[in-house]
C-alpha cells in the first residue's frame, strides 16, 4: 500500500508540526509515508474566490504529484473536501466549455484516493486505538467541511475516546461554525469575528485545557480569538494528540 501525505499550504507555512505528527503517527502504525515534492496548493482559495480557470492548473498539478499512490492522506478536512467536492465540478465545467475531458479525468483519478486523516485511520486501517497518550482535558470542535462535506461523523471522537489519559468534554454549540470560512473571514471580518467570539466563549466555558480540530485553518481562527480574549485554552490539531505517547509527548 502506497500512502502519500498531502500536507496543505497552511500546515506547510504555519503548522509544520502537524504534518510531522501525521508521519510519526502513521509510521508508528506501520505505514510507510511518501511525500511528493511537487505538491502545492489544492486551489481552494482561488476557487472559493471565483477564479475557477486559475484553479485548473492546480488540479493538474495535484494529480501529477500524487500519481501512482493508493491513498492521499491530509490533515485538513477543508482541503480534502476541495478535492472530493470541487475538483469534479471544475473538470465538468471545463468539458462543458469544450476544452476536453482531460481535467475531468484528472479529478476522477484523485477523488476516491483523497482522505482526511481520521477517515484513513478508521476506514482504511480499521483502527480507533492508535496507542496515543495525552493526559489533558480536551473539547472537540467539528469543522464545517469535515462535518458537512466529508461527513466525518463520529470518527474523530472515536479516536479521541481511545486516547489514554484524555478526558473529552462536550462543547456547547459544537456544530456551529467558528466563523473562519477562508476568504469569508476576509470579506466579512465583523461577522467572522462575532462568530469566533461565540465559539471561543463556549470553548472557554467547558473548562478544557485544549480544543481539538481536524483543520488548522479553523484552529488558527479559534486560537487567535482565544488568545485575544485571554483564554487559557490552547488549540491543538487531532494529529498531534494522536501522535503523542508517554515515551514521546507531542
Amino acid at each position: 500500500m502506497r500512502v502519500a501525505l498531502f500536507v496543505t499550504c497552511v500546515n506547510d507555512a504555519l503548522y509544520p508540526r502537524t504534518g510531522q505528527a501525521v508521519v510519526a503517527l502513521l509510521e508508528r502504525l506501520g505505514v510507510r509515508v511518501e511525500f511528493p515534492g511537487e505538491q502545492s496548493c489544492c486551489g481552494q482559495p482561488h476557487f472559493n474566490t471565483g477564479y475557477r480557470h486559475e484553479t485548473e492548473p492546480l488540479v493538474r498539478r495535484f494529480e501529477r504529484a500524487f500519481r501512482g499512490v493508493d491513498h492521499i492522506v491530509t490533515p485538513s478536512g477543508s482541503c480534502a473536501a476541495m478535492v472530493r467536492e470541487n475538483y469534479p465540478r471544475i473538470g465538468a465545467k471545463a468539458a462543458e466549455e469544450g476544452r476536453g475531458g482531460e481535467l475531468a479525468e484528472a479529478a476522477a483519478s484523485v477523488v476516491p484516493r483523497t482522505l482526511e486523516l481520521t477517515e484513513f485511520l478508521v476506514d482504511v486501517l480499521g483502527v480507533t486505538d492508535v496507542g496515543a497518550y495525552y493526559p489533558h482535558t480536551v473539547t472537540y470542535h467539528p469543522t464545517c467541511h469535515g462535518l458537512r462535506m466529508l461527513a466525518l461523523g463520529d470518527r474523530p471522537r472515536r479516536l479521541l475516546g481511545q486516547v489514554k489519559g484524555l478526558d473529552l468534554i462536550e462543547l456547547p454549540g459544537a456544530e456551529e461554525c467558528c466563523g473562519f470560512g477562508g476568504t469569508f473571514a476576509v470579506k466579512n471580518a465583523a461577522v467572522s469575528a462575532a462568530m469566533g467570539a461565540d465559539k471561543a466563549r463556549n470553548i472557554t466555558g467547558t473548562g478544557a485545557e485544549a480544543v481539538c480540530t481536524v483543520d488548522n485553518s479553523c484552529q488558527m481562527h479559534i486560537g487567535g480569538t482565544l488568545a485575544r480574549t485571554g483564554s487559557p485554552v490552547r488549540p491543538v490539531h487531532i494529529a498531534e494528540i494522536l501522535a503523542s505517547t508517554k515515551e514521546r509527548p507531542w
